[in-house]
C-alpha cells in the first residue's frame, strides 16, 4: 500500500471555515437589516456594527487563507517543510543517541530528525490539545509509518514539566511550540527542556522569540554562556533563511529565530 504523509497545516482548515463562516454570516445579516423595513435608529446601528463585523472576517478570511496556502506541504511556497527540514539540519546524532522533540504536533519534525539519523532514536511528545484538535498521537505515528521512519516514538507530554529526568537526551529540538503556551516566563519553559540535555548534547529550538513573548533574549544567550552552554546562537530566520521579512510582518512570524548549541 502507497501511504503518503499527512502533516496537517499548521493553519488549521476548521479555522479558516469558521473565519470564512463568520465573514458570510455577517453580510447576510448586514444586507438583511439594511432592506428591512422600516429603517430606524436601532437598525441602522445593527446594519453598521454587521458591515464592520462583516470586513473584519473578510479581512482575517484573506490572511488565514493566505497562511494556509503558505504553510501547505504540498503547495508551491511549502514554507512548513522548508522550517522543519531547516531545523532537523542542526541535529546531527551518532549511532544509539536520542533526541526529545518537543511539541511534536503531527510528527513532522521528529520523523524529520529520525530520517537523517537512522542509527539513532527520537521521541516526540505532545499535548495535543484542542487548539490543534487535527493533531494527535495516532496521526504521528501513521506518518511515520508512510515515511518509513521506524526509529521514532510518540507520547504525551507537558512542555513545562517534562517526565524525564535531568540530561537525558543527546540533542533536543521544538518547532514554534512555547509561544503558545500561556506564561509570564517562557525562558524558564526553554530551561526545563535543556534540563533533559546530556552533557555535550546539542539543542536547536525555533519560536518567535520576540521582547514581548519571550523578554531579553539576548540577555538569555548571555546567560546560557554563563552557565556553561556552549557556542550559543540566536540566529534570525526571516532573513530569508526559511521566512522573507515580507512574509514574517503579514503572517505574524516577525522574531522568529533558531536558538541552538551545546551544553
Amino acid at each position: 500500500m502507497n501511504m503518503r504523509p499527512d502533516y496537517k497545516n499548521w493553519m488549521p482548515k476548521g479555522m479558516v471555515a469558521s473565519f470564512c463562516g463568520g465573514a458570510a454570516g455577517s453580510w447576510i445579516a448586514a444586507l438583511a437589516l439594511k432592506s428591512g423595513r422600516p429603517q430606524g435608529a436601532v437598525r441602522r446601528v445593527l446594519t453598521a456594527a454587521s458591515v464592520a463585523a462583516g470586513c473584519a472576517f473578510t479581512g482575517v478570511s484573506v490572511w488565514s487563507y493566505l497562511m494556509y496556502r503558505a504553510f501547505d506541504y504540498n503547495g508551491k511556497r511549502k514554507m512548513s517543510k522548508q522550517i522543519i527540514e531547516g531545523i532537523a539540519s542542526y541535529v546531527e546524532l551518532q549511532k544509539g543517541e536520542v533526541c526529545l522533540d518537543v511539541g511534536c504536533g503531527s510528527g513532522a519534525l521528529a520523523i524529520a530528525i529520525a530520517k537523517r539519523n537512522p542509527d539513532a532514536q527520537v521521541i516526540g511528545i505532545d499535548r495535543w490539545g484542542k487548539e490543534y484538535a487535527s493533531f494527535n498521537k495516532p496521526l504521528c505515528e501513521e506518518n511515520a509509518l508512510a515515511e518509513g521512519a521506524e526509529n521514532v516514538t510518540f507520547r504525551q507530554g507537558d512542555a513545562t514539566d517534562l517526565d524525564f529526568p535531568d540530561e537525558t537526551f543527546d540533542a533536543v529540538a521544538s518547532n514554534y511550540v512555547y509561544h503558545n503556551i500561556p506564561s509570564k516566563d517562557r525562558q524558564a519553559i526553554l530551561l526545563e527542556t535543556l534540563r533533559t540535555l546530556k552533557k555535550g548534547g546539542t539543542f536547536a529550538i525555533h519560536d518567535i522569540f520576540s521582547v514581548g513573548k519571550y523578554g531579553d533574549m539576548n540577555a538569555f544567550v548571555k546567560k546560557l554562556k554563563e552557565m556553561g552552554y556552549d557556542k550559543v546562537s540566536l540566529i534570525d530566520t526571516t532573513d530569508g533563511k526559511w521566512i522573507r521579512k515580507s512574509e514574517a510582518g503579514w503572517m505574524g512570524l516577525s522574531g522568529s529565530a533558531l536558538l541552538t548549541g551545546i551544553k
